[in-house]
């Protein structure tokens, strides 16, 4: 049996991909079995031939096409019903490894069993340390903010722009790397393939505290993370991280909490012009009709 099953997903950058790959092979010692698993979610002609041909260098990795993008959610998923391995780590595609995070996250997972999934601490490609964990996106944080929290009770909101030196438990880890005992993943149902893009993370942590195992940043494992790259930045993308946002609050909270901080965020949507753009999802309150992966089957209906 392998020890780690590794998967990707590929949207129209190959060359990053590539170069996730080249760095997994690179940093990761001999004595961890792993297989890697590349998702093409749709990409355009042109890209998946370069991805196809520079897989050719590496024979081992398995390759699958998604005839539609089905998202960060659904991609993985696709991916995870070819894995072999004991455990799982989903990574970004615009991720290189530092040093040999799979034996670090593997020695760790394997000692610790209580804990449900770990990450890396990430950095950006000047080498400058970024967040790589985050709190709980409820009530208080919208109201105090992360900085307040954290100031006042930084025992269950540990700062984020701080680098540590040794493993920390968090309220949810960064969906860059995210490495699980695969039998955990299997008993919370994976990620939600209803979420296209963002939160995704969030989403499946608070399923994994709910049985009472634990999210942890590991201090010694490094990765570089392009942040963007894979999906880039837009307005359509901000408000479908939006979407997902609200979604996954209506799923994993109670209704009264949920109504109470929707109507939070239309009220304070309404004082704000910028956030007008936002306005009509708040009121909407988490409806998945209008995400980018709905209006993608809706096309593919329609031919």
């Amino acid at each position: 049996m392998k020890n780690i099953s590794i998967i990707l997903i590929n949207y129209n950058t190959a060359k990053f991909t590539l170069d996730c790959i080249t760095s997994i092979y690179k940093n990761t010692t001999k004595t961890i079995d792993f297989e890697i698993i590349v998702v093409d979610n749709n990409s355009e002609d042109e890209d998946y031939k370069i991805l196809c041909e520079g897989l050719k260098k590496n024979p081992d990795v398995v390759l699958h096409s998604s005839p539609i993008n089905t998202g960060f959610g659904g991609g993985n998923m696709l991916g995870f019903q070819y894995a072999k391995g004991q455990y799982v780590l989903f990574i970004n595609n615009d991720v290189v490894l530092k040093n040999d995070v799979l034996s670090t996250a593997y020695n760790f997972m394997e000692t610790n069993l209580s804990v449900g999934v770990c990450t890396a601490q990430n950095f950006d490609e000047h080498n400058n340390f970024v967040p790589s964990f985050d709190h709980d996106k409820g009530l208080r944080k919208l109201i105090f903010g992360r900085s307040f929290l954290e100031t006042i009770n930084p025992k269950k909101y540990p700062k984020r722009k701080q680098e540590y030196k040794a493993p920390l438990e968090v309220n949810f880890v960064n969906g860059a790397f995210m490495f699980f005992r695969k039998k955990q993943y299997e008993e919370v149902g994976g990620f939600d393939s209803n979420i296209f893009l963002y939160f995704e993370e969030m989403d499946i942590c608070y399923r994994l505290r709910q049985k009472n195992y634990s999210c942890v940043l590991l201090s010694e494992a490094k990765i570089v993370h392009f942040q963007g790259a894979s999906t880039g930045i837009s307005t359509v993308l901000k408000k479908e991280g939006f979407i997902s946002y609200l979604y996954v609050l209506k799923k994993n909270y109670s209704y009264l909490k949920f109504k109470i901080i929707q109507l939070y965020l239309v009220i304070t949507f309404l004082v704000k012009p910028k956030k007008w753009d936002l306005l009509p999802i708040a009121i909407k309150g988490g409806d998945l009709s209008s995400s980018l992966k709905n209006s993608q089957l809706e096309r593919e209906i329609a031919r």
